[in-house]
């Protein structure tokens, strides 16, 4: 069985991992807020276990195997964020602590029973998506609203941000999943934008719009 700390370790490594399925010490010991040698420690038993392959003083290599074994603990995150969206009425900005506990339930029957319930999501209330019970994951080309061109048109797809400030905010403001979004101004100094969304106009910082994730 695996423990609620190398499952902390594995859900690291699923949001780290790059392009070329590396990630270092130093990254998770950042991420974690977890001193050098107690991740080394760690990796050293992840390697044992054939989830990565370290080597002293390189970026370790994620398997197919360590890869999948983290798709599964965010897969437990993210079906019970969506459950507790779907099925008792939560928030999207209040369910990601409680996630955080129920997602070292041990019972695959559970996760399955919630995924069959919930008709079997794609995506969960922020909208990243949630892989499936072979770790498999949706492929999605999504761009920062920060990055968009006076006059683009997309749709509101997803955040990188669970902070409640930040999503209570977008509730504030109205803002939700799947609406178009103008950008109506682009701010030369400060790059913050004028958007319209259903007929609203809306001024958001650069901030604001790096954590917004868009489609088109």
């Amino acid at each position: 069985m695996i423990s609620l700390t190398e499952e902390n370790y594995l859900k690291a490594i699923f949001h780290l991992n790059n392009d070329e399925n590396t990630v270092t010490i130093n990254e998770l010991s950042k991420f974690l807020n977890v001193k050098m040698p107690s991740v080394n420690n760690m990796m050293k038993k992840f390697a044992q276990k054939k989830w990565v392959i370290y080597e002293s003083y390189k970026p370790l290599l994620i398997t197919d195997s360590g890869k999948k074994q983290a798709a599964l603990v965010v897969r437990k995150h993210r079906l019970t964020e969506m459950f507790l969206v779907e099925k008792m009425n939560f928030g999207w900005e209040n369910v990601h602590e409680i996630a955080e506990q129920l997602e070292h339930v041990h019972s695959d029957l559970f996760f399955d029973k919630m995924d069959e319930i919930l008709n079997y999501p794609k995506f969960d209330p922020h909208g990243e998506p949630i892989p499936d019970k072979d770790g498999n994951i949706i492929a999605q080309d999504l761009t920062q609203l920060s990055k968009c061109n006076l006059g683009d048109q997309v749709i509101f797809s997803s955040v990188t941000s669970s902070e409640d400030e930040f999503l209570n905010f977008l509730n504030d403001k109205k803002l939700e999943l799947g609406r178009q979004i103008t950008v109506l101004e682009i701010e030369n100094y400060d790059r913050s934008m004028t958007i319209e969304i259903e007929g609203r106009q809306i001024m958001l910082s650069k901030m604001v719009c790096d954590k917004i994730l868009v489609s088109q």
